[in-house]
C-alpha cells in the first residue's frame, strides 16, 4: 500500500476513534472531568499544528522567492499574479453570493435556539475584534519586520516581503543565482521535514475530534440540525461550482487532482486548520504536475485571498444571526455587507477562528446584535471542518488552474519513495 493511502486510512481511523472516545467520556463522566479531558487531549492536536506551524514561515519564504526568481521578470510576475487574482476575486464573489442567496431562501436563523449561547467563547472572540479596524487591517497586511512576520506566521506579510525580495533578486540577475540555489535547497529540506511531521497527523486528528465531542457531545445537533444542514447545502453548491469550473479547465485531470489532495483534505477537515496542510499541499500540487514556481507564488497568495468556504460562511452566518433576532436587512444593505466582507476577510488565514471574528465585526457594523455570534458558537467547530476543507479545495484548484493557463501543468510525477 502506498504511503499516502496508509496515511489517509490512519486519519480516518483516528477520526472514528476520536468520536468514540469523546462520546464515551461525554456520556459516562461528570462535567469537570469532561472539561479536563477535553483540554488535555486537545494538546495532541496542538502539538501537531505547532509542528506544522514551525515550518510554514521558512517554506513560504524560500519557495516564494525561488518561484518569483524563476519567473524571471516583473512582466511574468504580473501576468501570473493577475490570473491568480482573477480567480480569487471571482471565487470569493461566487462564494459570498451563494451564502447570501441560500440564507435568504432557507431562513436558517429562524431555527436557532436563542437559549444556546456560548457566552464564554464570545468574550474571547470579542478580544480579537479590534484586529479588523482599517488601521489594524493595513498593519496586518504590511510587515514592519520580516523577523516579526516569521515569528508570528503572518502569511500575508511574508508574501509581501517575499515578493519584494524575489523581484529584487530577479532584477539583479546572475549575481543572485547562488543565493536562489541555496534557498531552493533549503525549500527541499523543509519539504522533507513535512514528511516527518505528517506522521503525527493521525494523533493530532484524534486529539482534535475527541476534545470537541467530549466537551459538547453529539446532542449539539439536536438544536442546530437545520442550520447545519442548510450550511452543508451551501458548501455542496459551492463545491459543485468550483469543481465544475475546475473540470472545464483541467478536464480529465480534475479527478487526479482530487485524489492527490485527499490526505491534506482529511487533515484540514479533522483539525479545522488550513495551515496544518500548507506544506503537504505544496508537495502534492508539485507531484500533480504544477510547476514549483507557480505553486510557490499562487498558493501562499491563495491562503490570504482565496478562502472560499470561509467567505460563504461569513455571509451565511451574519444574515442568519440577523434573522434569529428579527433584524430586517434590505437587499441593498445585504449587498453592501457582501462587499464589506469581501474586503475585511483578506489576510485572515493566520487568525484563530477568523471567520467568526469577521462576522462579529460585521454584525456590529450593520446594527445586528454582536452577541448573536454566541448563538452559532456551539456548532461552529463542525461548520469549521467543512469550510476549512473547502478552502483547501479552492486553493488547490486555483493553483492548478493558473498552472494550466500558463501552459505549465505537466504530467504527474511518480510517487516518491516512502
Amino acid at each position: 500500500m502506498k504511503k499516502g493511502n496508509r496515511l489517509t486510512i490512519y486519519i480516518i481511523a483516528a477520526m472514528v476513534l476520536g468520536v468514540f472516545v469523546g462520546y464515551l467520556v461525554h456520556t459516562s463522566t461528570g462535567s469537570d472531568f469532561q472539561t479536563t479531558f477535553s483540554n488535555n487531549i486537545k494538546l495532541l492536536s496542538t502539538i501537531f499544528i505547532r509542528l506544522v506551524q514551525m515550518i510554514i514561515a521558512p517554506l513560504v519564504f524560500t519557495t516564494l522567492v525561488v518561484g518569483i526568481a524563476k519567473l524571471g521578470d516583473l512582466k511574468t510576475v504580473g501576468r501570473v499574479g493577475g490570473k491568480a487574482i482573477l480567480w480569487f476575486v471571482s471565487a470569493s464573489l461566487a462564494s459570498l453570493l451563494i451564502g447570501l442567496v441560500l440564507v435568504n431562501f432557507f431562513q436558517p436563523g429562524k431555527y436557532i435556539d436563542l437559549s444556546q449561547k456560548d457566552v464564554a467563547s464570545l468574550t474571547d472572540l470579542a478580544g480579537k475584534q479590534k484586529s479588523f479596524s482599517l488601521q489594524n487591517f493595513v498593519e496586518h497586511v504590511i510587515p514592519k519586520s520580516f523577523i516579526e512576520a516569521m515569528a508570528n506566521n503572518e502569511i500575508l506579510q511574508l508574501v509581501i516581503f517575499s515578493i519584494f525580495f524575489g523581484v529584487a533578486a530577479a532584477a539583479i540577475g546572475n549575481y543572485t543565482k547562488p543565493l536562489i540555489k541555496a534557498l531552493e535547497v533549503a525549500s527541499h529540506v523543509i519539504l522533507k521535514m513535512v514528511n516527518y511531521v505528517m506522521n503525527f497527523a493521525p494523533v493530532g486528528v484524534f486529539g482534535a475530534i475527541a476534545a470537541v465531542v467530549a466537551a459538547k457531545g453529539l446532542g449539539i445537533f439536536n438544536f442546530y440540525l437545520k442550520y447545519f444542514l442548510f450550511f452543508l447545502m451551501g458548501i455542496a453548491v459551492l463545491w459543485v461550482l468550483l469543481l465544475t469550473v475546475g473540470g472545464l479547465i483541467l478536464g480529465s485531470r480534475l479527478k487526479e487532482l482530487l485524489k492527490r489532495i485527499g490526505s491534506p483534505l482529511l487533515i484540514a477537515f479533522s483539525t479545522t486548520s488550513s495551515e496544518a496542510v500548507f506544506p503537504k499541499l505544496t508537495e502534492e500540487l508539485e507531484r500533480f504536475g504544477c510547476r514549483d514556481r507557480i505553486v510557490a507564488f499562487v498558493l501562499p497568495l491563495g491562503y490570504s485571498f482565496n478562502l472560499d468556504g470561509s467567505m460563504m460562511y461569513m455571509t451565511f452566518a451574519s444574515l442568519a444571526i440577523a434573522q434569529a433576532y428579527g433584524v430586517h436587512l434590505p437587499l441593498g444593505t445585504q449587498l453592501t455587507m457582501l462587499l464589506v466582507l469581501m474586503l475585511t476577510s483578506k489576510g485572515i488565514a493566520g487568525v484563530p477562528r477568523a471567520s467568526l471574528v469577521v462576522v462579529l465585526a460585521t454584525c456590529a457594523m450593520f446594527n445586528i446584535p454582536p452577541e448573536g455570534v454566541a448563538l452559532i458558537l456551539p456548532i461552529d467547530h463542525f461548520c469549521d471542518m467543512f469550510r476549512t476543507a473547502t478552502n483547501v479545495v479552492g486553493n488547490a484548484l486555483a493553483t492548478s488552474v493558473v498552472s494550466k493557463w500558463e501552459g505549465e501543468l505537466e504530467h504527474a510525477e511518480t510517487e516518491l519513495a516512502a
